[in-house]
């Protein structure tokens, strides 16, 4: 009798931890589905966030490939596009932008912001920044050359903005598209922080010798929501 009622004992705990095996292991399958879901949506998120910028640059390729051969342009696949021909932007320590770079200006950018304002962009740019960029040569009458640079890289960045707000493209916009556009647009001074070389390299990064005549260059740059892409992978990681 005993010996009987041990043995149900046995086969009752056996029963149960079975049970509870199988349970433990639909767990740890459920676990790994969540957490493949999960990969899978920031992995889409990502693809989607490369594609935007593949995109974009595609797009400002296939419009300027010739006049940027023309105007001595660069366009990176960071979404940059470097005037980098001295000549033709401002004189030495002036603000007042050239007739020649007027004239590439009026060509350049109603073609750009067709490109940046359409609809499938929208969600996914932060910012459009207007950047100027400067040699390490001193300006005139400013104790600190770097802050005297600034200043000059600033007031040109800006001549540029308010050049384009007052060309007619601008003004037929809708006012849908003006928002926008004062939603994204910033113009920034950037004195001599961000040199150019020879191969118009990021001399920081390349550790060669600074070409003063492409560092004097103006940008225009596109940033894109990275920001709210790492916000949303952040939120499903908790």
């Amino acid at each position: 009798m005993n010996k009987k009622s041990n043995d149900n004992y046995w086969v009752s705990l056996s029963d149960i931890m079975t049970g509870l095996m199988v349970i433990f292991l639909f767990i740890a399958i459920s676990y790994i589905v969540e957490v493949q879901k999960e990969q899978n949506a920031r992995d889409e998120l990502f693809a989607e966030f490369q594609l935007t910028k593949e995109n974009l640059y595609n797009e400002l390729n296939e419009k300027f490939k010739d006049d940027f051969q023309d105007w001595k342009v660069e366009l990176d696949k960071n979404l940059s596009i470097k005037f980098t021909n001295p000549d033709v932007l401002f004189r030495f320590g002036s603000n007042q932008i050239e007739p020649k770079f007027m004239a590439i200006l009026d060509e350049f950018l109603p073609k750009y912001f067709d490109i940046i304002l359409q609809d499938k962009y929208r969600e996914r740019i932060a910012e459009i920044r207007i950047e100027g960029h400067t040699d390490m040569a001193p300006v005139k009458n400013t104790p600190d050359p770097y802050i005297g640079n600034v200043i000059l890289s600033q007031q040109r960045s800006a001549e540029v903005l308010k050049y384009f707000r007052n060309m007619p493209y601008y003004k037929k916009l809708s006012d849908i598209n003006k928002q926008q556009l004062l939603f994204w647009l910033t113009a920034n001074g950037l004195s001599y922080g961000k040199t150019l070389d020879d191969n118009k390299q990021l001399t920081a990064v390349s550790k060669m010798p600074v070409n003063n005549a492409y560092s004097r260059r103006v940008e225009f740059r596109i940033v894109t929501t990275s920001e709210s892409l790492v916000e949303k992978v952040i939120e499903q990681l908790e």
